[in-house]
């Protein structure tokens, strides 16, 4: 489809005991898990960075075992977001970004950001967090994204405060968390947490569909009219706009099925 983004859907993670025999071929080695993922889908968020860093190996090994289109985003460090002064975190974000996670090269996909729910919008502390954040790494180029899950951040302000820094904010379709459907980057990332493990592809098909429209909407410069925009007097320049959905937290056993079957029905793939 020409005139459009990249749309990539992928699920958190890939080591997940129930997947094994469902998602994942019987008896299929633990250590080809990746390699079989990546070659199902099209993007993978990793949690555990999160957590702990990892060794410059590591990231070069997962780089080695998945196809040349496929992307890794990473979830930065708690250390660098669960903080009350987030314009100090300099020294944090230094030893996240450094770790290693360069050996991904062009597997790379977007650093997510995510902040404590109870975490409130201070526009000064806010932006001095977001002047932290580097454009490139070992020449890499870096995509940033937040995921504030305060009411207190659906606001113009705020908007308008990442499109000056290039940043995109989740769209959460979550039952508590805020949702941030204004394009705010080159880029859409969509985490779908509303799933559940009694429906076969994560989501209803008639949702799954739904959000394959939206998606495209988005891939083509444009802004789907049934989300809600915390700055809509505020419109986005209409250019295309790579997109990454993630099935995740919600309905997390068919996972999976849910990102095979939307990346079946967009159109800009």
């Amino acid at each position: 489809m020409t005139n459009a983004g990249i749309i990539r859907t992928g699920i958190g993670g890939w080591t997940f005991d129930p997947w094994e025999g469902s998602f994942y071929p019987e008896k299929l080695a633990k250590k080809r898990q990746l390699e079989f993922a990546s070659r199902e889908l099209k993007a993978i968020e990793v949690n555990g960075t999160y957590y702990s860093s990892q060794k410059p190996a590591t990231f070069a090994k997962w780089a080695s075992e998945v196809p040349e289109d496929f992307v890794f985003s990473l979830k930065a460090s708690r250390f660098c977001t669960n903080r009350k002064v987030l314009a100090e975190a300099g020294e944090s974000i230094g030893k996240f970004l450094g770790q290693g996670i360069a050996e991904l090269g062009p597997h790379l996909g977007p650093i997510l950001w995510q902040f404590m729910a109870t975490k409130k919008f201070d526009p000064v502390d806010f932006e001095g967090f977001l002047s932290l954040l580097p454009k490139t790494l070992d020449g890499l180029p870096l995509r940033h994204v937040v995921e504030p899950r305060h009411a207190s951040f659906q606001v113009p302000e705020f908007v308008e405060m990442l499109r000056r820094h290039d940043v995109a904010a989740v769209c959460a379709d979550h039952h508590d968390y805020p949702m941030f459907a204004d394009p705010t980057a080159d880029f859409i990332y969509a985490r779908l947490q509303k799933g559940t493990d009694e429906t076969p592809t994560c989501y209803p098909p008639a949702e799954v569909e739904a959000w394959a429209k939206r998606i495209d909407v988005y891939a083509t410069g444009g802004i789907p009219s049934d989300l809600p925009l915390a700055a809509p007097e505020s419109a986005a320049p209409s250019r295309p706009r790579d997109v990454f959905a993630f099935f995740i937290t919600g309905g997390k056993v068919n996972a999976p099925n849910g990102a095979r079957l939307l990346q079946s029905k967009v159109r800009a793939a």
